[in-house]
């Protein structure tokens, strides 16, 4: 069986996962502070719609909308352009968890909730026609469920939800910096498809960036560890050449 490819068009990532992500399934990004998971899902999304033509949900539990529209500026992208032409929707799921009005089009008015998250990309997809969606940070939430188990069959919702609405999806979540582990609660990499790992380590007196794809099922992909780095237009990996570790 041939698998259908989502590509990320992210320059270089998909040179080490044949080209692409499956389509339909979910991913997780993980990485420390500062290491460029929202940038890396971003990319993915804004790619998806200008590119691809496949319009994309991007659900914000950790920044309000606003100051993501000012971030993605920053890399040249107009995501209210994105927005006004239906090709991206921005859920503020933010505000209402800190207690803050929110004049946004698409607001999970209650704190955390997964009926109501999933009936709300339900709507949009319905709406738009999404083809790929982000949620970032799963961290948030697996704080707010405050129960590891739990919060391990809630992202099971999510994510096959998201594999039976037909969107190819990115989670992201941290890791603490120092700790060998590759996701923040050790479980959420068991509900994706893949984990990819965005390091940012520091060498002597500078810091690397660097990109690890730790499992990809059904896909031949690089076990090495690729030089990356952020640019004025979004992330690069540099396919070609691999870090050294001690």
């Amino acid at each position: 069986m041939i698998l259908e490819r989502c590509p990320s068009g992210i320059p270089g990532f998909d040179d080490l996962c044949e080209g692409g992500f499956i389509r339909d399934r979910t991913y997780l990004v993980s990485g420390v502070s500062g290491a460029g998971k929202t940038i890396f899902a971003l990319q993915f999304l804004v790619n998806g719609a200008k590119e691809y033509n496949e319009p994309g949900i991007f659900i914000a539990t950790e920044e309000r909308p606003q100051g993501i529209r000012e971030h993605a500026s920053t890399l040249g992208w107009d995501l209210e352009k994105l927005e006004d032409e239906n090709m991206l929707a921005l859920v503020d799921a933010t505000s209402t968890k800190i207690g803050l009005p929110s004049d946004e089009k698409y607001v999970d008015i209650r704190p955390f909730d997964t009926r109501s998250l999933l009936d709300q990309v339900i709507s949009i997809q319905d709406e738009i026609g999404a083809r790929r969606a982000v949620v970032d940070s799963t961290t948030s939430i697996g704080f707010m469920i405050n129960d590891v188990p739990k919060f391990r069959i809630e992202l099971l919702k999510i994510s096959t939800t998201f594999e039976i609405l037909g969107l190819t999806s990115i989670l992201t979540c941290e890791i603490v910096e120092g700790s060998q582990a590759i996701s923040r609660f050790g479980v959420e990499n068991f509900v994706t498809e893949g984990t990819i790992v965005l390091r940012y380590e520091r060498s002597g007196n500078v810091r690397i960036r660097a990109l690890e794809i730790v499992k990809m099922r059904g896909t031949k992909h690089s076990c090495k560890i690729h030089p990356f780095e952020i640019t004025e237009n979004g992330i690069i990996v540099y396919a070609g050449e691999e870090v050294i570790t001690g």
